[in-house]
């Protein structure tokens, strides 16, 4: 199953902060990159929140995979997580009439 997973950074937290953990986080996430759990990954155009496409079984799965990155598990940011399906609408192309 595709999850999209969008970065949200927890309220009232300075910049600094994060500063100490991000050699950390980017060796974690080039490890769930490297072994097919996080697909692609992105940061938005106008702010500097992360997009992750991730493979996983479930929800659930996805968020404790994430609960492992440094940045999550120091509670600086979390991510909003949405299950995706394919897109079903190509097969009305190929409908079959009576």
């Amino acid at each position: 199953m595709k999850i999209l997973a969008l970065e949200v950074e927890n309220a009232g937290i300075g910049k600094d902060r994060f500063q100490p953990f991000l050699q950390e986080e980017a060796r974690k996430v080039w490890e769930l990159y490297q072994n097919g759990t996080i697909r692609e990954l992105y940061f938005r155009t106008e702010t500097d929140a992360a997009v992750l496409v991730l493979e996983s079984d479930s929800i659930e799965e996805a968020r404790e995979v994430l609960s492992a990155l440094p940045l999550v598990r120091e509670n600086l940011i979390q991510f909003q997580l949405i299950a995706l399906k394919p897109y079903p609408g190509f097969k009305r192309l190929f409908k079959q009439e009576a």
